[in-house]
């Protein structure tokens, strides 16, 4: 895989535990993952009871395969270390993060955040799961006892910094090889939809939008589930077209699609 496409998967995985939550108990699932990897950080085994976002960070590397470079700890502080020992520590919060980085929060962060760099103590964790101009969107295991999503700001209050796992070095797709013929593009196997499509939409027209998108470049799962991957894209999409950005499908948004892949 391409380092996009590996981060882009890092990403997919986060976004598919959304909404497992500790009032049914299917937040265990990250606990019995971390509890699994051996040797434990630090030795101690997670309890259910236990706060589980770095947990849930460490889940979903553990998932990729990723331990080496996106290193497994059950507290923000102690995977801060990891991260210096690497040497993929960044600490300026004005960093553009990508989807894949893992973002450390400090909730005591001052007022005055923008001219100061804060040392404190992180609190909480989270995986980029998309960037759309100076708007970071993050999955995080144990936000209000649930996998939920967090839009901030670049270099906004809170942010204590980012740990950046190495995924140039797992890069493994074949360079095309010089003078190879061109690829013809494929016929898109799905109907284009008739009317507005929009976050939380399912079905073959949202396919149709994912598959249109991938021939632009986007790498994301055609599944036909409308989601935070798929929102970001149809911003990026919109904003390079010149178009009105509010990640809706419509006719205009539609027609630049399929005049993008002839």
């Amino acid at each position: 895989m391409t380092e996009p496409e590996i981060r882009q998967k890092v990403a997919a995985i986060a976004q598919k535990y959304l909404g497992c939550k500790e009032s049914d108990g299917s937040h265990r699932r990250f606990i019995d993952c971390y509890n699994s990897h051996k040797p434990l950080a630090r030795g101690y085994a997670m309890k259910y009871t236990d706060a589980w976002c770095a947990t849930f960070v460490s889940a979903v590397s553990i998932e990729m395969g990723l331990t080496d470079i996106m290193p497994t700890e059950c507290g923000c502080p102690q995977m801060i270390k990891l991260y210096q020992k690497l040497g993929r520590w960044q600490e300026n919060d004005a960093y553009t993060p990508k989807p894949g980085d893992v973002i450390f929060y400090d909730w005591q962060d001052g007022a005055d955040y923008a001219a100061s760099d804060n040392k404190g103590s992180p609190d909480h964790v989270g995986i980029v799961v998309s960037v759309s101009g100076d708007i970071v969107t993050v999955i995080e295991g144990n936000k209000d006892d649930a996998v939920g999503t967090r839009t901030v700001k670049r270099n906004g209050r809170y942010i204590r910094g980012y740990g950046l796992p190495n995924y140039s070095s797992k890069v493994t797709a074949d360079k095309p090889a010089s003078g190879s013929a061109t690829v013809t593009k494929k016929k898109c196997p799905y109907a284009e939809p008739t009317k507005n499509l929009r976050y939380g939409a399912k079905g073959n027209g949202v396919k149709w939008v994912q598959w249109h998108l991938n021939q632009t470049g986007e790498k994301l799962s055609v599944d036909g589930a409308f989601g935070v991957l798929t929102k970001a894209a149809v911003l990026r999409f919109q904003k390079k077209c010149k178009l009105v950005q509010d990640g809706i499908v419509g006719p205009k948004t539609r027609a630049a699609l399929r005049k993008a892949v002839m």
